[in-house]
């Protein structure tokens, strides 16, 4: 993570409203959001978050947004460090893949026109 991701993970902590008792998941707590009961928010209640967003903005918009979740995020984010030339050891680390096969063949995306920039990019070294 970026220092300023760092500190904006830290000012939602601080500013977030206080369980009256901390939870602790396997080790871990000081989780970022947490729902009304003081429980860590899950996968499913970030998807619904988003399935809401989508709904009201193609309410409201013509051009009709395509469904996003919680895990296209995921792929999107893989593919766009990958694109960006990150080391793919680094990237499975971040991914938390125990093999690189799976970062590279199932979360990384590219296409015709990634593979010709990368043509260009070292034919001009």
């Amino acid at each position: 993570m970026t220092d300023e991701v760092v500190e904006c993970f830290k000012t939602i902590i601080e500013r977030r409203e206080k369980p009256k008792v901390e939870k602790m998941i396997d080790g871990y707590s000081g989780f970022l959001c947490l729902d009304e009961k003081g429980k860590p928010l899950a996968a499913y209640h970030w998807e619904k978050r988003m399935q809401h967003i989508l709904e009201k903005y193609n309410s409201i918009y013509k051009v009709q947004m395509p469904k996003v979740t919680p895990h296209v995020c995921r792929h999107t984010f893989c593919s766009n460090m990958a694109k960006s030339g990150m080391n793919p050891k680094t990237l499975q680390y971040i991914m938390g893949h125990s093999d690189i096969s799976v970062t590279l063949n199932t979360y990384t995306h590219l296409t015709f026109e990634d593979a010709q920039e990368e043509l260009q990019r070292v034919s001009n070294l």
